[in-house]
């Protein structure tokens, strides 16, 4: 089998078995388990709590001890079996923790899956900014198809959230894929050695990008490093809480394809990447990374307007097709930011405590804080949520958040700058 083929089925079911299960989590905590708000916000925090460590952690692994190949499929291995363990569980702390050591395994490899890609595109002779691109755009179609799957399986089994364990089929139904991923990267993916990895290995201080705090000394990166944190607040709330919002609203096109057209925002994303080279050049950085807090505002405030009606169900469309800019455009936007500001010594720590910032940090305040203001003051005796309430909320929150950013941040947008060339090609 070809090595891209290989490659892109590899990227396709690393994160088919992430969107089995993660868009229809807050259904499931809400709707099967009865947990409230608070609840979940700590149960939707694990992959935050668990991208603070484990990534780094397994990195060193991979590279001093394990074949990369056999660590990410064992990870895997693991992954999976703690997922068959889910559906039996229903005191709300038991899942958290359950959940928790399954995203301690599951994280990690999504670092492995890109370091893995890029270093047998190398050995094949191939150049991986050219060619991964095109390999990792099937992690994303496997995320979307995965959330098609689970969607139809509702829709053939309608009262299968009341069929005792097997309410819990989106966590099975990500934990065969893993099984799956896990036999094909053992059977299919080249090992690769640790003594074959980057050759003069980065201390353990460098390797946890904690030589990279230093840079909290500069007044930019500092206040950069803190609006990574507000955003990231913002990243994962509608996927936390998007399909069950969606389901909830009073129209047979939602309450029977809540996921499939959640899945719209995934779609939205493949199409925005493409269009960052364009934006990054005509506009500038600081732009780029304003249009995505704008966008944010957008997306959650066509959700406050969203409803039954005609207009309402067009306000969750274009909620879900704004969502690509929003996501897209900081991430992206704010990694060359890190890569443009930083010294070549300390570029890959830095990258890891942007991410640590966003899907860290920010996502574990941003899950928990959203959890308990849901439950606290936007539900009620009956567990009734006001769902346009709370999108306002989120919407006034990230306007906040834009304006603060247009005026403290302060960056200069050079169109000749050669960075910004590379990421046109």
């Amino acid at each position: 089998m070809n090595l891209k083929v290989r490659l892109s089925v590899m990227n396709f079911f690393q994160f088919f078995v992430w969107g089995a299960w993660m868009m229809t989590l807050a259904k499931y905590a809400f709707g099967v388990k009865h947990w409230d708000g608070g609840e979940f916000g700590i149960i939707f925090s694990t992959m935050g709590f668990a991208s603070l460590i484990t990534p780094a952690l397994f990195g060193i692994i991979a590279d001093k001890w394990i074949k990369s190949n056999v660590l990410f499929a064992s990870l895997h291995l693991l992954f999976a079996i703690v997922l068959c363990f889910l559906p039996l569980v229903d005191n709300a702390w038991t899942f958290f923790f359950l959940l928790l050591l399954a995203m301690c395994f599951y994280m990690p490899t999504i670092a492995l899956n890109n370091s893995i890609g890029f270093e047998l595109l190398v050995r094949d002779g191939k150049n991986p900014q050219r060619d991964f691109p095109a390999i990792r755009v099937w992690g994303t179609i496997g995320f979307i198809a995965a959330m098609w799957i689970t969607n139809f399986v509702f829709i053939a089994v309608p009262d299968i959230y009341s069929i005792n364990y097997f309410a819990g089929y989106s966590f099975l139904i990500g934990a065969f894929g893993a099984l799956l991923l896990s036999v094909f990267t053992f059977v299919t993916i080249p090992e690769i050695k640790p003594e074959n990895k980057l050759k003069g290995a980065k201390k353990l201080v460098d390797r946890l990008g904690l030589q990279a705090f230093a840079l909290f000394k500069d007044y930019k990166m500092a206040l950069f490093f803190i609006f990574s944190i507000l955003l990231g607040a913002a990243l994962q709330l509608t996927n936390a809480y998007g399909d069950e919002f969606i389901g909830s609203v009073d129209h047979w096109f939602t309450k029977g394809y809540s996921t499939i057209i959640l899945s719209v925002s995934q779609i939205s994303e493949t199409l925005f990447i493409l269009s960052i080279p364009f934006f990054m050049r005509r506009f500038g950085i600081k732009k780029v990374m304003l249009f995505s807090m704008v966008a944010w505002m957008l997306r959650f405030g066509l959700f406050g307007i969203a409803g039954p009606t005609s207009f309402g169900i067009v306000a969750i469309f274009a909620s879900c097709i704004i969502y690509g800019m929003a996501f897209d455009f900081f991430n992206i936007s704010g990694a060359l930011f890190v890569e443009k500001t930083t010294s070549e010594k300390i570029r890959n720590s830095a990258q890891g405590v942007f991410m640590m910032m966003t899907n860290g940090i920010g996502a574990v305040l941003g899950n928990i804080s959203a959890g308990y203001i849901i439950r606290d003051y936007y539900t009620d005796a009956n567990g009734m949520r006001d769902w346009s309430g709370i999108w306002m909320l989120f919407a006034a929150y990230a306007l906040v958040v834009a304006v603060l950013f247009a005026i403290l941040f302060r960056y200069k947008h050079d169109p000749n700058d050669p960075a910004l060339q590379n990421v046109a090609h």
